[in-house]
């Protein structure tokens, strides 16, 4: 996958849920040199 910029949205919901994510444990920092790309997929509502 090609790397692309993401809207100021995308980006507050992105770091919105890392926050969310990183609250509960079920994700955690790392400094592994080695990363995946983040694609978010609109709600049928449309909400992230």
């Amino acid at each position: 996958m090609a790397p692309y910029r993401m809207s100021a949205s995308e980006l507050n919901e992105l770091k919105k849920q890392l926050e969310e994510l990183l609250d509960k444990k079920f994700i955690r920092p790392s400094v592994s040199p080695w990363g995946a790309p983040v694609l978010l997929v609109k709600k049928k509502e449309g909400s992230m």
